[in-house]
């Protein structure tokens, strides 16, 4: 896949790629102009699922569909979870705070978007699986 050089018309360098687990992969990018967050575009295969994490630290965490099939599922602090499917006509992204647990599912081949406030650093989620 070829690396992106613009986010939401925002300038951003490709850094590497990173085998998350067996079917899921992430392009992680820096933005040029802007050092308060970080992107990671996520590849999962189908039938495959990323690792179900929690948040542990961090101001904010977006997660957005790109392209595919499959679902977001977030459980939150009360122990209400919300499951997200895509595609749907929200292209909004889904906002995430600290103690947030989530997982991408995919249906067919699913792309997804990972924006991090500050950015990401190790320590930062919590993988539950």
């Amino acid at each position: 896949m070829d690396k992106l050089t613009k986010f939401q018309n925002q300038k951003i360098t490709f850094i590497e790629t990173q085998q998350v687990k067996e079917g899921v992969e992430a392009d992680l990018y820096s933005f040029n102009e802007d050092n308060s967050k970080d992107l990671a575009i996520v590849r999962v295969r189908a039938d495959y699922k990323t690792p179900m994490q929690r948040i542990l630290k961090g101001e904010k965490t977006v997660e957005g569909h790109l392209d595919g099939e499959g679902t977001l599922a977030v459980t939150h602090p009360s122990g209400n979870t919300t499951i997200n499917k895509y595609p749907n006509s929200d292209k909004a992204g889904v906002s995430l705070g600290i103690d947030d647990i989530m997982q991408w599912s995919a249906s067919t081949d699913l792309t997804f978007y990972e924006l991090c406030w500050p950015p990401y650093e190790d320590g930062r989620f919590e993988n539950l699986s």
